[in-house]
């Protein structure tokens, strides 16, 4: 995860977020890891997670990953809670309200993971 810029965001949130990415990595099969894998950047209230891919045409001199938004964990000083986002097919953010703010950002975490309306997998 790159930070975009000084983060207000607790260290140890993120450290949770990032263990989480780790494993969703290490998830992915062997064969697949050079072609999909799962990101985060952060500013100092959110943490966007990112689906990425490998480009189709490796001809390409630099080729980019395309990165696809699947959430955001948007969080809350004066609160100290985090809120869910999903992302539609234009990258525009929306709360997900079958999970209430909480502090717990791992709740989040498993949330996305469990994502019982296909909205962040697919």
């Amino acid at each position: 995860m790159s930070p975009t810029e000084s983060s207000s965001l607790p260290e140890t949130d993120l450290a949770r977020i990032n263990r989480w990415i780790q494993k969703e990595n290490d998830r992915t099969p062997l064969e697949a890891r050079d072609k999909v894998r799962v990101e985060a950047d952060h500013d100092g209230r959110s943490v966007t997670i990112f689906e990425c891919h490998r480009p189709w045409d490796l001809d390409q001199t630099d080729p980019e990953w395309t990165r696809l938004p699947l959430a955001r964990l948007r969080y809350s000083k004066s609160h100290r809670s985090w809120t869910l986002f999903w992302s539609d097919q234009n990258s525009k953010f929306h709360l997900y309200d079958l999970i209430k703010p909480t502090s717990d950002v791992e709740a989040l975490l498993r949330e996305i993971d469990r994502d019982p309306t296909s909205i962040f997998w697919g």
